[in-house]
């Protein structure tokens, strides 16, 4: 039995009560009076609405060890990164290795494995697959269907996975950036139900009138809050708060509890922040979470009041598992399935050359600080007879894709904005296919980067002014079961390393990094295989 305030989101009322669990459970909530200060606030526990867990770095068990300090008690999770490296197998283990702690997860069927038949990816998750997880009790959604061209077009095989979800009464993620008008009205048309890609209020707000739920994206790279807060006020009912992808360093820092700090600290109102992050999620979804109501599963947070919101206890089914800022969570190890058969690489395999020896001009691509979308800039190259060299000076550095999943030579490219000096940044988690990805000031620096993960079959790398640093990944390349708290403050030092010594300037570079082999987001990106046009979903050449 506790006693406390008890906040009713569904109501909008406040009231001193007294909470009886038993058999996880809530049994009752006996009211005894009107809001008491002196007491602690009891309400539902936080959703993050859509997460790759993956992107934590961390497994299912691990992320939520992390996730539970802050008030976070169920996600909404897309397997689609393990899915591209393992297919059918990853999937089954993140549900697996999820049921391990006392945490929700909500799995979804991947709907774009691979994300496009432009990078080579480690598995193929065909319609029929789709239908075969979505007939599983433990998937609950059709996740992101990033290939809104197929949807629009009505390609047969996304029309198939769509109508498993149909069929199965599950409802579809959304997945489109930028898109707006007819096309985007004939998307949302069959059956997608949310976006959490828009980047501008007037997208979201048309997106809404198509019957499109939006959920208000803050991630380590992709940061939305502040051009999409505006839209609770007027659609209560019809957002939701999402990282989408958090590395473990921003996990110990905050989770979802920091979106509702961030709305309170604007003035928005209580009842539509906490209606975002609460209920929303849970309604929408239909997940098997409790909204503190009698006989729903016991899964709460205390917190001290309702303007600092510092969570003092999360409960999930009854269970005490955080209390003052340390989780309960045992710290487990897990099994270590993996994908990864490539060949140490040579400086002369990230040579390019012009099409000719007169002075170049070169697409680059212009990386943008807190967005997942790039630009293309036409720019003069720098060259040494016809070979095309970074220019740090200008800040134009190479950019490199490794198919990791078979030899074959490198494909490269130039990008800007990530402010290197010196050296080179790799990582084998290069969403979506999670091919090796590589930045950097010269070809060695290069090549000693993506061999330093090859050799540890999958990590975060980082090389330059002498020193070499490795954060390794070993299952399937992107994920680690060491103790999510030593994996933050080892990846905290490497982050570091690449800003105060290689002299990065963006907030995330690794995460940024993450990104740039994304096909799927508008507008020069960099698979394995070649330069690409996200725009129009074409290949390009990367001198004029």
């Amino acid at each position: 039995m506790m006693i406390a305030n008890i906040v009713n989101i569904f109501e909008k009322t406040i009231s001193e009560a007294e909470l009886h669990i038993a058999d996880g459970s809530v049994k009752s909530i006996a009211i005894k009076g009107p809001e008491n200060p002196a007491l602690p606030y009891i309400l539902p526990g936080f959703t993050d609405a859509h997460v790759h867990i993956e992107s934590s770095m961390l497994t299912p068990a691990q992320f939520a060890r992390l996730a539970v300090v802050h008030g976070t008690v169920s996600t909404v999770s897309d397997p689609h990164e393990i899915g591209n490296v393992l297919g059918m197998k990853g999937v089954e283990y993140m549900i697996a290795d999820g049921k391990r702690v006392p945490f929700k997860f909500c799995f979804g069927a991947p709907s774009c494995v691979p994300a496009t038949t432009f990078e080579t990816a480690g598995a193929v998750i065909n319609a029929d697959q789709v239908g075969q997880l979505l007939a599983n009790e433990d998937i609950g959604y059709l996740a992101e269907v990033m290939n809104f061209p197929g949807v629009i077009n009505e390609d047969p095989d996304m029309m198939a996975k769509i109508n498993w979800a149909k069929y199965y009464n599950k409802v579809v993620d959304g997945h489109a950036p930028g898109l707006r008008g007819e096309a985007a009205r004939k998307y949302a048309s069959h059956g997608i139900s949310t976006d959490h890609e828009c980047f501008t209020y007037e997208e979201a707000l048309e997106k809404l009138g198509y019957g499109v739920k939006i959920l208000i994206r803050e991630g380590s790279a992709a940061r939305n809050f502040d051009a999409l807060i505006p839209l609770i006020a007027e659609f209560p009912e019809q957002i939701m708060f999402c990282s989408d992808d958090k590395h473990p360093d921003n996990l110990v820092a905050g989770h979802i509890n920091v979106l509702v700090k961030r709305a309170l600290a604007l003035g928005y109102d209580i009842w539509a922040i906490l209606r975002a992050a609460c209920i929303n999620p849970v309604l929408h979804y239909n997940l098997r979470v409790g909204l503190l109501r009698e006989n729903d599963p016991a899964d709460f947070i205390l917190v001290d009041n309702l303007h600092e919101f510092n969570v003092l206890e999360t409960w999930i089914n009854g269970e005490l598992v955080a209390k003052d800022g340390i989780s309960l969570i045992p710290d487990l190890r897990s099994a270590h399935p993996n994908q990864f058969v490539c060949e140490a690489k040579q400086p002369s395999d990230f040579q390019c050359f012009a099409d000719n020896a007169d002075r170049a001009k070169i697409r680059v691509i212009e990386a943008l600080e807190g967005q997942l979308i790039t630009n293309e800039l036409i720019m003069p190259a720098k060259q040494n007879a016809n070979e095309l060299l970074s220019d740090p000076e200008r800040d134009i550095l190479k950019i490199a894709v490794i198919n990791r999943y078979e030899n074959a030579a490198p494909a490269v490219a130039f990008i800007k904005n990530f402010g290197l000096k010196t050296g080179a940044i790799a990582s084998s988690v290069g969403h979506d296919s999670h091919n090796i990805i590589c930045v950097g000031c010269d070809d060695e620096s290069i090549a000693a980067a993506v061999n330093l993960i090859i050799e540890a079959k999958g990590g975060v790398s980082a090389v330059g002014k002498g020193e070499q640093h490795l954060l390794p990944l070993p299952i399937a390349g992107i994920m680690t079961d060491m103790d999510g708290y030593k994996v933050a403050a080892a990846y905290t030092l490497l982050d570091l390393f690449v800003k105060e010594e290689l002299l990065s300037s963006l907030q995330s570079p690794f995460m940024t990094l993450s990104f740039m082999a994304l096909l799927v987001i508008p507008s020069l990106k960099l698979s394995d295989k070649g330069l690409f046009d996200g725009t129009n979903f074409n290949f390009v050449s990367l001198s004029l």
